[in-house]
C-alpha cells in the first residue's frame, strides 16, 4: 500500500470515538493540507464551500453541504465523518458551534484537526486544533468562515476574509464569492507544498426533497497544475448551461420573451461551445419559431458541420417534427460542400 493510500486509511480509522471500532493506530503522516471557505447567503439562503489543496482530489474528502441543513469544510489531518455527522446534528436542530464542538469533545485527536461548519441561518464556528501544520488559523466573519494549514505564510486567511468581504459588497453570488476567497490565498502565497486539486459545492436554500436539484454548483478539478484557473473556466461554463437549463424551463412556460434572454446569456458566457445554441436551435424550431431556429442552425453548421448529421437522428426521439420536409429545411442551410473541402464521412 502506498504511503499516501496508508496515510488515508489511518485518518478513517482514527476518528472521533464512539464511530470506529478497533484499536487506536497511529496518525497519518501526510495531511490534508487546505484553504477554504464555508459561507451562507442571507439574501437566497444558499449554503456553499470552497476549498483548494495540494492533493489529489480534495473535493472528494473536505467539502459536504446539505441544502437547508448547513455545510462543512474538514481539513488538516481529515476525518471525513465530520462532513456526515455535522450535517446529521444540524438538521436535528443544533447549531453550527453544537454540532462542531459535539463532534470534537469524542475525538482524541481533534488537535490535528481542522474544521469549518455553518449551519442554514448563517452561524459560522471553526475549529483549528493546536497541532495543525502551520501555518494554520481561520478567521470568522458575518456568514462565513475561512480557514488554512501548512500555509506559505499567515496572511492566507485573512487575504481570503477580505475578498469575499469585498466581494460580498458588490452583490456577486455566493459560488463567485468564494472562488474570489480562493484566488485571494493563492495570490498571498497559499499552499506552501504548491498546488493540485479544488472544488467548490453550492446548494439551495430550500430543499427541494430531490437532493440532485439541491446542487446549483458542484464542480471539481481532480488534478492540474492550475486548478484554481480551470475552475474558474469550468465555473463559466457551469453557468452558461444553468442559463441554457433555464431557458428551456421558460421555453415549455411560453415564456419566448425570457427564455430567448435566457438563451441569449448562455451564449455570452460560453460562445466557443456550440452544444449550447444547437439545443436552443431545436427548441425553437419544435415551438414553431422556425426563422430564428434556422440562423441559429446556420451558425452552428458553419462552425461545427458535425451537428447537421444529428438533426435527422431527432424527430423518432420526439425532439423535432416527424416531418421530412422540415428536417430538410433545417438540413438546407448547411454550407455547401467544396472541391477543396467535401462532406465528411459519417
Amino acid at each position: 500500500m502506498s504511503r499516501t493510500c496508508t496515510a488515508f486509511l489511518f485518518v478513517i480509522l482514527a476518528g472521533p470515538a464512539g464511530w470506529a471500532s478497533g484499536p487506536a493506530v497511529k496518525m497519518p503522516s501526510v495531511p490534508v493540507a487546505t484553504y477554504s471557505i464555508v459561507a451562507f447567503d442571507p439574501a437566497t439562503g444558499e449554503l456553499g464551500v470552497a476549498v483548494q489543496s495540494h492533493w489529489f482530489s480534495v473535493g472528494s474528502v473536505v467539502p459536504w453541504a446539505e441544502a437547508g441543513v448547513g455545510a462543512v469544510a474538514t481539513q488538516s489531518f481529515v476525518e471525513p465523518s465530520y462532513g456526515p455527522l455535522g450535517l446529521t446534528m444540524m438538521k436535528n436542530g443544533k447549531t453550527a458551534s453544537e454540532a462542531l464542538a459535539g463532534l470534537l469533545a469524542s475525538d482524541s485527536n481533534r488537535e490535528v484537526r481542522q474544521v469549518a461548519m455553518i449551519d442554514a441561518k448563517g452561524n459560522p464556528a471553526s475549529h483549528t486544533g493546536s497541532k495543525c501544520i502551520a501555518a494554520a488559523g481561520s478567521k470568522i466573519g458575518l456568514h462565513y468562515s475561512v480557514q488554512a494549514n501548512l500555509m506559505s505564510n499567515a496572511t492566507i486567511w485573512g487575504a481570503m476574509s477580505a475578498a469575499y468581504e469585498e466581494a460580498e459588497n458588490k452583490k456577486l453570488d455566493l459560488a463567485e464569492r468564494m472562488m474570489l476567497a480562493l484566488e485571494a490565498a493563492e495570490n498571498a502565497g497559499g499552499d506552501i507544498r504548491g498546488r493540485q486539486s479544488a472544488a467548490i459545492l453550492v446548494v439551495s436554500g430550500v430543499p427541494t426533497g430531490r437532493s440532485w436539484n439541491d446542487r446549483l454548483i458542484d464542480l471539481r478539478v481532480e488534478d492540474s497544475p492550475a486548478p484554481l484557473p480551470e475552475m474558474r473556466r469550468i465555473l463559466g461554463l457551469a453557468r452558461a448551461y444553468n442559463r441554457m437549463n433555464r431557458g428551456d424551463e421558460l421555453a415549455a412556460e411560453k415564456k419566448w420573451s425570457e427564455a430567448m434572454a435566457e438563451y441569449a446569456e448562455a451564449a455570452r458566457l460560453a460562445p466557443s461551445e456550440s452544444e449550447l445554441p444547437f439545443w436552443e436551435a431545436v427548441t425553437l424550431f419544435s415551438a414553431g419559431k422556425e426563422e430564428e431556429a434556422l440562423e441559429i442552425f446556420r451558425r452552428v453548421f458553419r462552425t461545427h458541420p458535425f451537428w447537421a448529421d444529428l438533426v435527422p437522428r431527432l424527430p423518432a426521439a420526439g425532439l423535432l417534427p416527424e416531418d421530412p420536409a422540415k428536417i430538410e429545411k433545417i438540413l438546407a442551410v448547411r454550407p455547401k460542400p467544396s472541391a477543396t473541402h467535401p462532406p465528411a464521412r459519417p
